[in-house]
This record gives structure tokens, C-alpha cells and sequence, in this order.
């Protein structure tokens, strides 16, 4: 029987980067040898959250992180397992000492995963050390202190990550990437934004040098936002940057001082980021059941054709459709576009949050679950807290696409569709819609509710359910745990 070699290893999960990383940073310090690894787990991969573009950014980040290594003998070892199964392996073939990683601010699965984890390392007697993500806190119960943390922590200086050669032996082991799943991955769509640490500083920096001087100005706009907007959303949620990497970037720009409002303006919304992750991180419920659990009790009626229509991009509200066309075809719509096409799956179309929440997961190449959890709920109305904003499709068609430019290049069906009639196309004579080559009903759909009547309904049901008296007790606790408290001075 052979001597086993002792060795720590570095477990990646949303944090494929080279640079500004703990894990890294550690194993290198420590005397061990040790190996990088990345699991394709099967259990995630099949959960309802998880997409095939999803699993391409991951493995072409990968790709990206073992260009960088290869200098160094070194390489992210990938296996098609789930944890436990390839830490049992891992441990049978070496004498594991430590594993280092990061918190990872997840889903119910991944937190199961994690704790059970634990019992094997600290059986085996395995150290693990996880380190904090981003200025995420685990094990608060209040944000007591947790704006001044933050910051702390961004401002802290940068881990420059260096690396020695590699002299250990790679393992061979049986979770390799099978074929069929290779063939899913290793082609990457063109219209997809693309991975990897080198294109995430290639977008920062075209961000800050021109592309974000419009940004305050764009930033509601679903064409002009695609350029204006930093667009490092996938390279945040997949770790191919820190939060403190680009803060940092940013704020110690030149053009920072000369362009101040809109560089700011990100920085806020980098630290916004955090929050809603430090809300699921303190509970991770946001996934499956109202956050305020008053709501529970509000009646909604599934329909499987609206929700249909509204997968598709079909339910004749032509910005709406638009939105839902582009995010399936290039995986990236703006904020408020986002909060649109909830918000109208909530209210117009009445349906269950629950409804929508993994169909638009699965769309967002930025998926992050804790960002991506509470921003549903929150423009479903489910917080009891937040301002209930009721989008009006055919207003911010006309606010924000008041050409239709964006319509258009995403309903090509509507392309000749005259500006004055674009937002409301059902609205053209039969005549008009002969000159414009569509059918309203047949080439292009009606509108699929009656958007007066249904926004009435909305109102009426969510405001008033507002009274309940368990919305009201839950809005209390969710306050007391999310929010800081402020004492205001009394005017004298």
C-alpha cells in the first residue's frame, strides 16, 4: 500500500479568479502542495436554476484561470461529481490537511451541501477555511455595523496572488467530463458576453476610459444601457472579479473625479449588490417562500398560457416581448427591464413569483441567488416593505424605446411598424397593418390581457392585502433585520 502525500486543496466555486483571492492566497503561504479543483456537481446542474450558459461561462473561466496558471505548472483540476463524492475520493488518495475556499452565499442545496461537508472534514480531522465573499457577513442577525464593515473591506488592500511551481502530480480520477456534457460546454455563443478574468478588466476598463459616461443618463434604457452600463454583471457573479477589485478600479480612476456622477452612481449599485446578497445570506428562503410571509396567503390563480406567452415573448405587449427575446437570445437585459417583465408576470398577469422566478434564472448569464431572489420578490410586492411599483409595459415603451429601436430589432415581425402606432400595434386599422406586412392576431399576437383592467385588479389586490395583519407583523421583523437603524435629531 502506497504512502498517501499530504496536501491541502483549494475548492472554487463563485470566485474563478486568479487575483484579490483568500483561498488562493493561503495555500500558497501554507508548506503543502496543493490542488485547485472545481466540481460540475450533478445535483446543482440539474436543479431548476441552472442553464447550459450558466455551465459554458463556468468552464471557459476555467479555461481563462489555466491560461494564467500554466506558467506555473499549475491547473483548476475539474471533475463531474457531487462535493461529498469527490472529497471522500480525494481524501482516500491523499492525506488532506486543509481545505480553503469561499463563503458562498447560496441556495438551500448548496447550504445542505456545505454543512454535510463539514461533518466529513471535521471527521477526517481537514481543516476548512472559508473566507469572507465581498463584504458578505455570515452569522449576523441585524445589520447593526455592517455599512461601516463593508466598506472596510473594500478599502482594504488588494491580495496580489503569486505562484510557485507546481511539483505536484495532477490526479487521475473517474469524474471526468463525460462527451455528451463536454458538447454542451465547450462551444461558447457568440451573442453571450465572454468569460474569463481577461475579459472582465477588458470591460472595466472600456467602462471607466468611455463606454460608463453616459451611464446615470442610459442606465434605464434597453439600448442604450447595452453599451452605457458597466456590463461586468457576469464577471461579479461568477467571480471572475471581486466586488473590491472593481470598487477599487473605479474609485481610483482619473476620470472618476472628471465624471463623477455616473461613476458614482456604480459604485452605489456595487454596494446595493452586497445588500441584497447580505439579505439572502441571512435567509436563504427568499428562493421558495414569500420573505414576508403574510403573502403566502395571497390567492393568485396559475395560468399555464400566460406564463407561456410571457416565457416567450408572446404576450403582445411588444417592449415586453422584446425584453424576454433579448435576455433568452444574449442572457443580459437592464435593471429596468428586469423589474418590468416581473412585475408584469406578478401583477398584470397575476401570477405566483414562483411562477417566473428559475425561468428567468436560467435566462440571466448573470444569475447570482442573492441578487437575483430578493430583486424578485421585491418587484413582486412580496417584502411588505418596498414601494410596489406596477410597471406600465406600453409607458416604458414609450419612455424609454420611444422609437422603437429596441422593439424592433427583437420583433422583427413589427419592423415596419410606424413609430406612432409601435407601442400599440393592435391599435392599427386593418388597412395599416396590410402597408406594415403584419397581422396583429396572427403574425404578432393581441395583447393577451386588458392592461387597464388588469392594473386596477393589481392595485386593489396587493394594496389591500397590505392590511393583513401578519403582513404587517412581518414587515416589522423584516425591518429590524435588513435595515439599519437611524436615530434622527429632533428640529429645533
Amino acid at each position: 500500500m502506497s504512502i498517501q502525500q499530504d496536501i491541502n486543496v483549494v475548492w472554487l466555486k463563485r470566485d474563478l479568479r486568479t487575483q484579490d483571492h483568500a483561498p488562493l492566497y493561503e495555500a500558497e503561504k501554507d508548506e503543502l502542495p496543493y490542488l485547485i479543483v472545481y466540481l460540475f456537481e450533478p445535483n446543482l446542474i440539474n436543479y431548476p436554476d441552472t442553464s447550459e450558459r450558466h455551465l459554458q461561462f463556468i468552464y471557459h473561466s476555467i479555461l481563462s484561470m489555466n491560461k494564467d496558471l500554466s506558467a506555473y505548472n499549475r491547473q483548476v483540476v475539474v471533475f463531474y461529481g457531487n462535493a461529498l463524492e469527490v472529497f471522500q475520493f480525494l481524501r482516500q488518495k491523499y492525506r488532506i490537511k486543509k481545505v480553503f475556499s469561499h463563503q458562498e452565499s447560496g441556495i438551500q442545496i448548496t447550504w445542505e451541501r456545505d454543512k454535510a461537508l463539514a461533518r466529513l472534514f471535521k471527521t477526517n480531522e481537514i481543516e476548512w477555511h472559508e473566507f469572507q465573499r465581498d463584504g458578505i457577513v455570515r452569522g449576523i442577525k441585524n445589520r447593526k455595523g455592517w455599512d461601516k464593515k463593508w466598506f472596510s473591506t473594500i478599502h482594504a488592500p488588494l491580495i496580489e496572488n503569486s505562484y510557485h511551481k507546481n511539483t505536484l502530480e495532477l490526479p487521475d480520477h473517474p469524474f471526468r467530463l463525460s462527451d455528451d456534457f463536454k458538447r454542451q460546454i465547450v462551444e461558447y455563443p457568440a451573442p453571450f458576453q465572454p468569460a474569463g478574468e481577461s475579459n472582465a478588466w477588458r470591460y472595466l476598463h472600456s467602462f471607466i476610459q468611455q463606454r460608463g459616461f453616459n451611464y446615470h443618463r442610459h442606465i434605464s434604457k434597453p439600448t442604450e444601457s447595452r453599451l452605457s452600463c458597466s456590463r461586468i454583471s457576469p464577471f461579479l457573479a461568477w467571480g471572475n472579479l471581486s466586488i473590491r477589485q472593481a470598487y477599487q478600479f473605479v474609485r481610483n480612476h482619473p476620470h472618476y473625479e472628471r465624471h463623477k456622477r455616473p461613476f458614482q452612481g456604480f459604485l452605489t449599485r456595487l454596494k446595493w449588490h452586497c445588500h441584497f446578497m447580505q439579505k439572502f445570506e441571512v435567509e436563504c428562503e427568499y428562493e421558495t417562500l414569500c420573505i414576508n410571509r403574510g403573502y403566502e396567503s395571497l390567492k393568485r390563480e396559475h395560468h399555464s398560457a400566460f406564463i407561456q406567452a410571457w416565457e416567450t415573448g408572446m404576450t403582445g405587449f411588444p417592449l415586453l416581448d422584446a425584453c424576454m427575446r433579448c435576455v433568452q437570445k444574449t442572457g443580459w437585459i437592464n435593471f429596468r427591464m428586469r423589474a418590468m417583465v416581473v412585475s408584469f408576470l406578478c401583477h398584470h398577469l397575476d401570477q405566483d413569483w414562483r411562477a417566473g422566478i428559475y425561468h428567468l434564472a436560467r435566462q440571466f448569464l448573470d444569475y447570482e441567488p442573492g441578487i437575483h431572489y430578493p430583486q424578485f420578490q421585491m418587484q413582486a410586492g412580496t417584502t411588505g416593505v418596498n414601494t410596489i411599483r406596477m410597471y406600465n409595459p406600453v409607458k416604458q415603451s414609450q419612455d424609454h424605446d420611444p422609437e422603437g429601436k429596441y422593439i424592433k430589432k427583437w420583433l422583427p415581425e413589427l419592423a415596419d411598424v410606424p413609430i406612432v402606432h409601435i407601442h400599440e400595434p393592435w391599435k392599427m386599422t386593418e388597412m395599416e397593418q396590410i402597408f406594415c406586412g403584419v397581422r396583429i392576431g396572427k403574425d404578432y399576437p393581441n395583447p393577451i390581457i386588458d392592461l387597464t383592467e388588469s392594473g386596477r385588479k393589481a392595485r386593489e389586490k396587493i394594496w389591500g392585502h397590505r392590511k393583513n395583519e401578519l403582513v404587517k407583523q412581518e414587515k416589522q421583523r423584516i425591518l429590524n433585520v435588513h435595515t439599519v437603524k437611524r436615530n434622527r435629531k429632533k428640529r429645533t
